[in-house]
């Protein structure tokens, strides 16, 4: 069971305030964390990816209206940038080899990652946000992708 437990618990977020047109509901994404490579907890909401934490001290509650949240837990939505999330599973997908660039892959392909299905949820956001690194091509309606590692070095340093 991942960290975040049964759904039916009373939790306390700390996240960005999003625009009320939205519909409200979010995903709780399970994604390899880009450094490590460990499971790690993403919250996927109105075509923005936030990162989630937790914290808990020893002894605390919180007190929300009527209700007494026992835990003391505290988790924190924080906003990150997609491409750094994706670098990873795209470096892996062009299968990349010495002097080679490595070769083009459909969105669909490169998204699916064992165990982590999450991924195919971020298509959308993934296909706007990997222009910025890869070099695409399109073939009909269908779109390959391919990093490349000067336009990732030249994102690197902008950022």
């Amino acid at each position: 069971m991942a960290w975040w437990g049964d759904a039916d618990e009373t939790r306390v977020l700390i996240a960005p305030d999003h625009d009320t047109n939205g519909n409200g509901s979010g995903n709780v994404l399970s994604l390899r964390h880009p450094k490590t490579g460990n499971k790690a907890c993403y919250l996927y909401f109105d075509e923005e990816l936030l990162e989630l934490h937790w914290f808990k001290q020893s002894y605390g509650s919180w007190f929300l209206g009527d209700y007494v949240c026992e835990d003391g837990r505290l988790y924190t939505a924080t906003p990150v940038d997609p491409v750094f999330i994706l670098l990873p599973i795209f470096d892996e997908a062009r299968m990349k080899k010495k002097d080679d660039p490595g070769k083009f892959r459909q969105l669909d392909e490169i998204l699916y990652v064992q165990g982590y299905e999450g991924y195919q949820q971020l298509a959308s956001i993934a296909e706007k946000s990997m222009q910025i690194v890869c070099d695409f091509k399109e073939v009909g309606s269908a779109k390959f992708f391919r990093l490349n590692d000067s336009k990732v070095l030249r994102w690197l340093s902008y950022k």
